[in-house]
């Protein structure tokens, strides 16, 4: 699996409006919703609000990746966005999050979830790729620096 195959073009957002950890969760499940890459918005954003209250998502590096498995994900999918100004996402580090990735499935797909999951943690260690989406300018660049750094 790819993350290229699970993060629809329409799914990335260079700019969140955002101005907190809920906002942005709600805004990237409003980007699944509205491409219909999930049937029930309000499930998926209970799902993964649920899962953030139990441990945050921020893995290092300015990153944060809220996810969550339920019934209103009928595939493994995901969305991305960078907020204008960085967002606290509770990291153990301190550090505020400048790129979201949020991952969603059906409950019943826990391997290529954690799939998915482990491969957005290996790109985040990479400092190139780090860099290059630190400065993409549209989301159709986003989508190409993943595209690159995956194979």
């Amino acid at each position: 699996m790819k993350l290229t195959e699970i993060l629809p073009r329409d799914c990335i957002r260079v700019v969140l409006q955002a101005k907190d950890k809920t906002q942005a969760i709600t805004e990237l499940v409003e980007l699944l919703a509205e491409g219909n890459h999930v049937t029930n918005r309000d499930e998926v954003l209970r799902a993964v609000l649920d899962r953030e209250a139990t441990r945050p998502t921020a893995v290092g590096h300015g990153l944060a990746v809220p996810h969550g498995k339920c019934a209103g994900s009928p595939k493994l999918v995901m969305a991305i966005g960078r907020p204008a100004e960085p967002i606290d996402f509770g990291s153990k580090d301190g550090e505020p999050i400048n790129l979201i990735v949020l991952v969603c499935s059906p409950a019943d797909q826990t391997g290529p979830h954690i799939q998915a999951l482990a491969r957005i943690a290996r790109l985040i260690l990479i400092e190139k790729f780090r860099n290059a989406i630190n400065q993409a300018q549209t989301a159709d660049e986003i989508f190409e620096i993943i595209a690159r750094h995956e194979t």
